[in-house]
C-alpha cells in the first residue's frame, strides 16, 4: 500500500487559510465579497492540491489524459491537470521478492513432491507493466506456479534432489521469458525446499544406509585381499632364506614379550624350529630383552 504524500495536503491548507485571512479582511468592507473570496481560495486549494504529485526514487507513475497514455512521471515532483489527467499506476521499480510453490506435483517418476521456492524480479518497463496486463504482480506469481509444475513434471525425483541450482536456472528462464511482453525482468530464482512422503524418505534412508554397508563389506575385502598379497609374498621370501624366518619368530615373540605380559608359553616344536633351547638362542633372546627388563618365562619341552 502506496503513502500519501503530505505535501498536497499541506498547500491544501496554506491556501485555504490564505483565503480565510483575505475573507477576513475583505468582511469589514463587503460581506458577500468575504464569502466569494473564501468560497475561491477552497476552490483554487482542491485543484492544486489535486495537480501536485510526488513521485518517491523509486517509483513511476502512469499518466493518462482522458483514458489515453500521455507519459511515464517521476522520481521527484510533477503536475497533472486536474480532472482531465489520472495517475491510476504507481509502478515501484526495486527489485521485488516473490516466495511461490507446487504442492502434491507428481515428478516423472510419479512421486508426489512439494516445492517452495524464491523469485527475484523487477519491472524495467513500466509501460508495458500498467498497460499490457491488468495486475502483473498476480500474473507473475501465477506465471512462476505454472513453471514450477511444468519443471516438476519432466524432472526425476533424483535429479531434482540432486540439482536444485539446474532447476532453478531452468525455473529462471522460463518464467522470465513469460513475463518480458508484461516488462518484467526476473532477475533468479532459488528453489528453497523439496518436500516428499515421509514413507519415501524412510524408504530412501534405509537404500542409502544399505549402500553405506555394501561400499564397508567391500572396502574391508578388498583390504584383505590386499593383506592376503603381501602375506603371499613374504612367505615366498621366508621360504627361500631360513635365517629369516627365525628371525621374524623371534622377533614376534619379543614384541609379545615387550607388550603383553613377561610370560610367554610357546610349543616345544617352535623352540626346536627357532633353535630357542639351546645356548646360544636364549643368550640372544636374553640380551634383546636386557634393554626393557623383562624376564620371558618358557614352558620346558615335554618329557620324551
Amino acid at each position: 500500500m502506496r503513502k500519501a504524500n503530505p505535501l498536497p495536503g499541506l498547500i491544501f491548507i496554506v491556501i485555504v487559510l490564505i483565503g480565510l485571512a483575505l475573507a477576513y479582511f475583505e468582511y469589514v468592507v463587503s460581506a458577500p465579497a468575504s464569502v466569494a473570496i473564501l468560497v475561491i481560495a477552497f476552490i483554487i486549494a482542491i485543484v492544486v492540491s489535486y495537480a501536485v504529485k510526488i513521485a518517491d526514487q523509486w517509483e513511476k507513475t502512469v499518466v493518462l489524459r482522458l483514458g489515453r497514455f500521455r507519459s511515464l512521471e517521476g522520481p521527484g515532483l510533477f503536475f497533472i491537470i486536474p480532472i482531465i489527467e489520472t495517475t491510476p499506476y504507481w509502478i515501484d521499480t526495486r527489485v521485488i521478492t516473490s516466495s511461490f510453490k507446487a504442492e502434491k506435483t507428481l515428478t516423472k517418476d510419479t512421486v508426489p513432491v512439494d516445492v517452495d521456492a524464491v523469485l527475484f524480479w523487477k519491472v524495467v518497463d513500466p509501460k508495458k507493466a500498467a498497460l499490457d496486463v491488468a495486475d502483473y504482480n498476480s500474473a507473475v506469481s501465477w506465471a512462476s506456479q505454472t513453471a514450477l509444475r511444468d519443471v516438476i513434471g519432466k524432472t526425476m525425483l533424483a535429479d531434482m534432489l540432486e540439482g536444485r541450482e539446474k532447476i532453478s536456472v531452468e525455473l529462471q528462464k522460463i518464467i522470465d521469458a513469460r513475463t518480458e511482453p508484461w516488462g518484467v525482468n526476473v532477475i533468479a530464482v532459488e528453489v528453497k525446499d523439496v518436500l516428499i512422503p515421509l514413507a519415501l524418505q524412510d524408504a530412501m534412508s534405509m537404500q542409502a544406509q544399505a549402500e553405506r554397508e555394501r561400499q564397508a563389506r567391500v572396502i574391508l575385502g578388498d583390504s584383505e585381499r590386499q593383506v592376503a598379497e603381501k602375506f603371499g609374498e613374504a612367505a615366498k621370501t621366508y621360504q627361500d632364506n631360513p635365517v629369516a624366518l627365525h628371525l621374524r619368530a623371534m622377533n614376534m615373540l619379543y614384541e609379545g614379550i615387550k607388550q603383553n605380559s613377561t610370560i610367554v608359553i610357546v610349543p616345544s616344536s617352535a623352540l626346536e624350529t627357532m633353535q630357542l633351547g639351546g645356548l646360544a638362542g636364549m643368550t640372544a633372546l636374553t640380551m634383546g630383552l636386557g634393554k626393557d627388563g623383562a624376564k620371558p618365562q618358557t614352558a620346558p619341552p615335554p618329557a620324551s
